[in-house]
């Protein structure tokens, strides 16, 4: 078994210590999460591990032959080559196997005694290319690029013509084709969307190496990880078992914590009285002095920045109409290429809409028609009665005043009553001591974000249209963004690409795709089924992939019959849900029947009329969930079926 094992790794920055005799060891089963707030020092752990920066103090050493591969968070280069040729370069380390081939190629040419040692060389060496799998690389290539979102139209474009995020996806799957026996992950999933990052999952479960991951999607950690590193005052601590049972056991801890250091500040308390009521009186000079020291001596109890429990509410909704939001006939094209055609759909008051679905499907474009900032498109969108909306666009942050500190951009737009809980607000999306006096001007651009996200959420509305909002958050100012968003009396349409976040409060789906869009009920793991199951069309042939070691097969295999059974519940469930609802629609079709029968209704004309076309609104909608209902039992006998 291959081990790496990271010994007594110390870093200052300044006077501030960022880490502080680090150690811990890995093989080839380990999943890791590393976790702690944000500067805690877990980027800088894994530049120095990876080697990119030199420590004050280090021991790293690992099984003879093995290989490190990291993904940085940022700072990536690309160079001047194709999307292919970029990714391609994750073979690069079979370029000295190349060279000698090369070398010896020419040897076998000039004849002669050593002809013969170099053709077997030669030979050798084709062999070790071919269990390799260079020879069939164009094949794996394509699989992770076509996976990661890249079309075969995108393998020969330049790879700097592409946005940031997908810059990050070509570096990405370089990574990936090296292949290496450690992976080290700085946030893969940032700039990733639900079709990748399930292709993704799929990918690193089958993964025959160690890995370690920093990432602010809990669903991906809770999936990939059994075990959670958390950097905290420089120290490095391992909690068992996934990111839920870390944030658990934090939570037992971070309460026994909070009472120590209520505590502890009680004592201090007691003692600086002490020393201010005594400090010029000559008999007590002793114990103010030891009192003194006393309180230098201390070691003073900190709660993790990353684990307090943050709390934020909106502003109450003002009232709006039962319909929010009426598309009709929707339409939308960049020239040739149709973004939706006819698109028609209704939002509801209190709903919670997620819309979902590959970059470039057109959900920011979307957004912005309903939130009125592009009117480049046919057909009507109509605003429910006392709609009052607030739309929080990617580029939002340029809307802040750049001459304005942090704390008085806030402040802007509080309500008066707000203002006294402003600095809290703002520790909570993660602006914390001087932070709030930075001028808006120097911010970096996930700060700005953030900012401007937060005088969104301070707008009284009834409507809000979210895009990616999550995106420069960490998982506890996200979990507060959830609670605040379910608390909330309005309406919420919002893009998102973070699955928990999803999961935790969509009531409805809509996923746009190349095949048109398609609404799903708020059904989340039925939703996820569907993608995973269109995504199977990127997965690696197994050939294609590295000899798994002994057990490794077995794990798979239990891995798939797992998934299996999930995805088998969750039509279960669907199907059950459908009956319901298609039962509560025969109940409505009874009572409209029973009602057109009453002569004082089918005898007035304005009545009949209405209740008839109610009748035929009702007929429809049976007839859609059962055809529902059969495509969901066709595809839970199908899946009953591989199961038998």
């Amino acid at each position: 078994m291959r081990t790496l094992q990271i010994q007594d790794i110390s870093l200052s920055f300044g006077d501030r210590e960022i880490l502080r005799n680090v150690g811990f060891t890995m093989n080839e089963r380990t999943r890791a999460a590393l976790a702690g707030a944000n500067g805690s020092g877990k980027s800088t752990l894994l530049k120095v591990i990876s080697g990119e920066l030199k420590a004050d103090s280090s021991s790293i050493s690992m099984t003879r032959g093995a290989r490190i591969s990291y993904l940085p968070q940022s700072d990536i280069v690309l160079p001047e080559k194709t999307v292919y040729e970029a990714a391609e370069e994750g073979y690069s380390r079979f370029d000295a196997i190349l060279s000698e081939m090369a070398g010896l190629e020419e040897r076998t040419a000039e004849g002669g005694s050593a002809a013969l040692a170099a053709a077997e060389r030669l030979a050798a060496c084709h062999d070790e290319l071919a269990s390799s799998g260079y020879y069939t690389r164009r094949s794996r290539i394509e699989t992770i690029l076509f996976g990661l979102g890249f079309t075969k139209d995108d393998l020969g474009r330049p790879a700097r013509e592409f946005s940031g995020g997908y810059q990050m996806r070509i570096a990405l799957s370089r990574i990936l084709l090296e292949n290496p026996d450690f992976l080290f992950l700085d946030e893969p999933t940032n700039y990733l969307d639900i079709e990748a990052l399930v292709w993704l999952e799929g990918y690193l479960r089958s993964f025959d190496g160690g890995l370690m991951v920093v990432s602010h999607d809990q669903d991906f950690l809770d999936d990939m990880v059994t075990e959670v590193y958390e950097i905290f005052n420089g120290h490095l601590t391992r909690y068992a078992g996934n990111y839920t049972a870390y944030t658990k056991k934090r939570d037992e801890e971070i309460a026994a914590l909070e009472k120590a250091w209520k505590k502890q500040q009680e004592e201090i308390g007691r003692t600086e009285q002490f020393i201010e009521r005594f400090r010029y009186k000559a008999t007590k000079s002793r114990q103010v002095q030891s009192r003194i020291k006393a309180l230098d001596r201390m070691e003073m109890i900190e709660i993790p920045q990353h684990l307090r429990k943050l709390s934020f509410r909106f502003p109450p909704a003002p009232h709006s109409g039962n319909d929010v939001l009426k598309a009709e006939h929707l339409s939308k094209a960049y020239g040739d290429h149709v973004i939706y055609s006819d698109f028609s759909f209704l939002v509801r008051k209190g709903e919670r809409l997620a819309i979902t679905g590959r970059n470039g499907t057109g959900k920011s474009t979307l957004l912005r028609i309903l939130a009125g900032a592009d009117s480049a498109y046919d057909g009507i969108i109509r605003d429910g009665a006392g709609v009052r909306k607030a739309y929080f666009a990617q580029d939002t942050e340029n809307t802040l005043n750049p001459e304005a500190t942090v704390l008085e951009e806030a402040e802007s737009l509080a309500d008066t009553k707000d203002i006294p809980g402003i600095r809290n607000l703002l520790g909570a999306f993660l602006f914390s001591d001087d932070d709030v006096f930075k001028s808006v001007s120097v911010l970096s651009g996930g700060e700005k974000s953030r900012l401007a996200l937060l005088k969104i959420l301070l707008h009284p509305s009834n409507l809000l249209l979210l895009d990616e909002p999550t995106n420069h958050l960490d998982i506890n100012a996200k979990e507060m963004l959830c609670s605040a968003i379910k608390a909330y009396g309005g309406t919420v349409v919002f893009v998102s690409h973070d699955r928990h976040f999803i999961k935790s409060l969509a009531t409805r789906i809509l996923y746009l795709s190349e095949d048109g869009p398609e609404f799903f009920d708020g059904d989340y793991s039925y939703f996820e089924y569907r993608i995973e199951e269109k995504e199977k069309r990127f997965s690696l042939d197994p050939q294609e992939r590295k000899e798994p070691k002994a057990g490794s097969e077995a794990q798979i295999s239990h891995e798939e019959a797992k998934q299996r059974r999930n995805r088998l519940k969750a039509l279960e469930r669907k199907g059950e849900k459908l009956l319901e609802e298609i039962g509560k629609l025969n109940e409505e079709m009874e009572r409209l029947e029973g009602e057109i029968a009453k002569p004082e209704n089918y005898s007035v004309a304005v009545r009949i009329t209405r209740l008839l076309a109610d009748k035929e609104r009702i007929a429809g909608e049976i007839a859609a969930k059962e055809e529902e209902w059969l495509e969901t039992e066709d595809a839970l006998e199908e899946g009953n079926g591989k199961d038998s």
